[in-house]
């Protein structure tokens, strides 16, 4: 079965294991999985030119240091505004207090980026699906085609990630994007990937590790 028929495709040494091997959802929908390779997943993935990508996982799970590795000047990522409002702010002043701003930079930034028509990565919490909403929206107005990478760990990895970089979540806030990235994951596993998107990547730690590049229609 080929892929590139829906404008994605995985650019992957050796022969790809049943449980990698991308599978047609509808009309027209992929789901890769790429877990349980052992490092032996693709270094790069392409898509069309003018197409959109949505980076979802866990916090902690190594959404932003995928997108920092793979995405170049495409990458649009919350995190960079949370740090560029962080360096200008009293480093005693709680985060919450200025939260709202990092959010209308972040998605102000956003508006810019799909307002270029360029490809853009996009960095999803999981719990926005409005967001994922907006960039279907934004596909279709293109005629260009949405995809999700999803982040799949453990609770335990995500936490692990979180302390590393010396940020963590409350209780709370992490059962709530347990749930939303619990959903997305079991939706897309039974092919029942979000609306708008099409097609869905899984990707465990090792195969995020693994990936070097996303790509638009550019040499590998």
């Amino acid at each position: 079965m080929t892929i590139q028929h829906t404008g994605a495709y995985a650019a992957s040494p050796g022969i790809p294991s049943p449980r990698a091997r991308a599978r047609t959802r509808g009309r027209g929908r992929i789901l890769r999985d790429l877990r349980e390779r052992g490092g032996r997943g693709p270094r790069a993935l392409a898509f069309a030119p003018g197409d959109l990508v949505v980076v979802s996982g866990l916090p902690g799970s190594g959404k932003s240091t995928l997108m920092k590795r793979t995405a170049g000047s495409r990458g649009v990522d919350s995190q960079d505004a949370r740090e560029r409002w962080e360096a200008r702010m009293p480093r005693l002043l709680p985060y919450a207090v200025y939260r709202p701003l990092v959010r209308i930079a972040h998605y102000a930034g956003l508006r810019r980026a799909l307002r270029s028509g360029a490809s853009v990565i996009v960095h999803d919490c999981g719990t926005q699906s409005w967001v994922r909403g907006w960039l279907a929206r934004e596909a279709r107005r293109r005629g260009r085609e949405l995809h999700l990478l999803l982040l799949d760990v453990t609770p335990d990895t995500a936490r692990a990630g979180q302390h590393s970089r010396g940020r963590g979540v409350s209780a709370y806030a992490f059962a709530r994007h347990r749930r939303a990235v619990g959903r997305l994951l079991r939706a897309a596993e039974t092919g029942r990937l979000p609306h708008g998107c099409a097609s869905a990547t899984l990707l465990d730690r090792d195969a995020a590790d693994t990936l070097r590049t996303i790509t638009f229609g550019e040499a590998v």
